[in-house]
């Protein structure tokens, strides 16, 4: 889950940008209350007389993901050269492609003029991350 678009001639990587495993964990606890709080309304709304098995399935539920993915979520980084950004599996995008820049939960979304949309997932702090990449794009990279 590391970047593997190689680097073009004198160009070298200024940031890398890694998942931080607090964000990870906090992230799957509000999809585990929202999980919750969605299976335990649903079973209410249809007259189920155990709502509370809505609770137990949506924990199991965003558990099971959590423990699953986590070994390739927090190993999914992301590197910033002076002209483009590399990310896991071959993505690769120009700071200057970058359109908008928006935010979910710890997560920051870069959407292109062409409307094709990345996630850096679980930042430990998306307002720095977005400071960087907005800094990079005006060349200053410090």
């Amino acid at each position: 889950m590391t970047p593997t678009t190689p680097l073009n001639s004198a160009e070298t990587v200024v940031h890398s940008f890694l998942p931080d495993r607090g964000a990870y964990w906090r992230d799957h606890a509000w999809m585990a209350a929202g999980a919750m709080t969605l299976g335990m309304t649903i079973l209410w709304a249809v007259g189920n007389p155990h709502e509370w098995t809505g609770a137990v399935g949506g924990l199991a539920a965003i558990a099971v993901r959590a423990f699953y993915l986590a070994s390739d979520e927090l190993n999914a980084r992301w590197d910033m050269t002076e002209t483009r950004l590399l990310g896991p599996q071959g993505r690769n995008l120009r700071l200057t492609d970058i359109k908008h820049i928006r935010t979910l939960g710890s997560a920051v979304q870069l959407i292109t003029h062409s409307g094709d949309k990345h996630m850096l997932k679980f930042q430990a702090n998306r307002d720095d991350t977005i400071a960087r990449i907005e800094r990079a794009q005006i060349g200053g990279w410090s």
